[in-house]
């Protein structure tokens, strides 16, 4: 009997060690990638239950990349609510004459993450529907809804003209983007312009590539944007493979104010109509009147979009509009409107830093044990089913769309991805064999992360294969 107290103080120590350590898969994947577990934060809770399955270093402070769109997209619903819609409007001074509007048109935007082409096309039709076909003046754009300063597009990662680093816009048209077909044509690649741009000269110098097709095609496609004398010539050099078949490559190469006059200036000699003046910045005078607008699709929409496909300038938008007021909107008042509506629901991130609440961000940090949080408190509001909907389904949509396709975790497990260079992470929900439903949260912040994939599936796949009364088999962390 007199051994028995130090051995079962040692069960007991073995047991609390235990709890901060992480299933014996997981753990294989880790080690194949490198990656130590001082650089892995891991929560797993059961939503019904007050204490973690798992708890690995849940309380450090790392980058969650896009990740951090929990935040943005759970405040969104909960703040603005599911319904929640933007409004572009169109604004006149004078009535039309006989089709003819003597003076300004003015398009005001209020920050719809979405305006698409189409979406533009439509106001514009109701433009023609109401009596103008010529407009002898400008087009305002009235981008106002947002106060935020100009950002340089390729001070992320030297990729100017990729669409995520986009900056957020009061206006924003089509994204910013300008859609391109790539196609083989007689061993020389072909370049189709499928969003019309006025003005805009495309200039193809590709070379057809050798070899296969590989992963980073869009990598050797290089795009200059040249301007001239009657508008902007886009050049492009390098190779396309004609293995790769036909595909589609989204750019941003044109300013707002450029971008915005080539499409609308398309859009309405399409629909019939004429253009005197110019395309430009501006602000909806005093005094000016309503004409027409166009209501968004729902906030679901959006946040579906942003959580399903990580979509960075969506997610910017949403979480400037939780900045809206009396005032533009600003960075600072939606990190403030964050920061209070957190509190007021008892969650306190000490660590918590949103610098654009999409997770395109080196500064933006959160803990794992603050997400796991999140997580179980979105489950007790009211908006936890189109949360929960928005989130892309394992190995069925959106991020998660090939990956563990075929397993037990097959559309059992939604969950949000992140990536950036040095980070790799994953947080959603997952059920267990009988149904059981869990939070869970993996956070990766190393030089190696891009290889902790494996690591993340094998925590979804410990998880879908536990059984009501199952121990946790967990080893000692490195």
């Amino acid at each position: 009997m007199r051994y028995l107290a130090p051995l079962l103080l040692a069960a007991v120590l073995t047991q609390s060690a235990q709890a901060d350590g992480l299933p014996p898969n997981v753990l294989k994947a880790l080690k194949t990638a490198q990656i130590p577990a001082s650089s892995v934060a891991v929560v797993v809770q059961p939503v019904d239950s007050n204490t973690p399955l798992v708890a690995h270093n849940a309380g450090q402070a790392m980058n969650p990349a896009s990740v951090m769109k929990l935040v943005t997209t759970y405040a969104a619903l909960d703040l603005l609510g599911p319904a929640y819609t933007w409004k572009t409007t169109a604004w006149i001074e004078n009535a039309a004459v006989d089709g003819i509007l003597n003076g300004n048109l003015y398009l005001k935007g209020s920050g719809d993450p979405h305006f698409a082409i189409e979406h533009l096309w439509s106001l514009l039709r109701q433009l023609r529907v109401r009596g103008i076909q010529q407009i002898n003046g400008d087009v305002v754009l009235d981008r106002t809804a947002f106060n935020v300063p100009a950002i340089d597009p390729g001070a992320f990662d030297d990729k100017p003209m990729r669409p995520y680093n986009v900056g957020p816009d009061g206006l924003l048209l089509n994204f910013r983007a300008l859609r391109f077909t790539l196609q083989p044509d007689n061993g020389k690649p072909r370049i189709l312009l499928e969003t019309p741009s006025e003005g805009l000269r495309v200039d193809n110098q590709l070379r057809a590539g050798e070899g296969g097709c590989s992963s980073n095609w869009k990598d050797l496609i290089n795009a200059r944007l040249i301007p001239e004398n009657n508008g902007n010539r886009l050049e492009f050099t390098g190779t396309y493979n004609a293995l790769c078949g036909e595909k589609s490559l989204n750019l941003s190469p044109l300013p707002a104010d450029a971008q915005a006059g080539g499409l609308i200036r398309s859009l309405w000699k399409e629909l019939g109509g004429s253009l005197s003046g110019q395309i430009r910045s501006g602000a909806v005078p005093v005094g000016a009147k309503l004409l027409t607008q166009h209501d968004s699709a729902p906030l679901t929409a959006a946040v579906s979009d942003i959580n399903k496909y990580s979509n960075n300038v969506m997610a910017r938008q949403v979480f400037l509009s939780l900045g809206n007021s009396d005032a533009p909107a600003t960075a600072e008042r939606a990190r403030q409107r964050i920061g209070e509506w957190l509190n007021s629901r008892g969650l306190r991130f000490a660590e918590l830093e949103i610098e654009n609440g999409s997770g395109l961000s080196r500064r933006e940090r959160i803990s794992a044990d603050s997400l796991n949080k999140l997580l179980l408190d979105t489950w007790k509001n009211p908006v936890m089913p189109e949360f929960i909907a928005s989130l892309p389904i394992v190995g069925i949509d959106g991020t998660m769309k090939k990956r563990l396709s075929g397993s037990d975790a097959t559309g059992r497990a939604h969950i949000k991805t992140g990536t950036l260079d040095g980070v790799k992470t994953g947080a959603g929900y997952a059920l267990d064999a009988q149904g059981r439903r869990y939070a869970v949260t993996f956070l990766i912040n190393h030089p190696k992360a891009q290889a902790g994939s494996a690591a993340i599936d094998a925590l979804l796949l410990w998880v879908a294969q536990r059984r009501p009364g199952e121990k946790t088999p967990l080893l000692e962390n490195e």
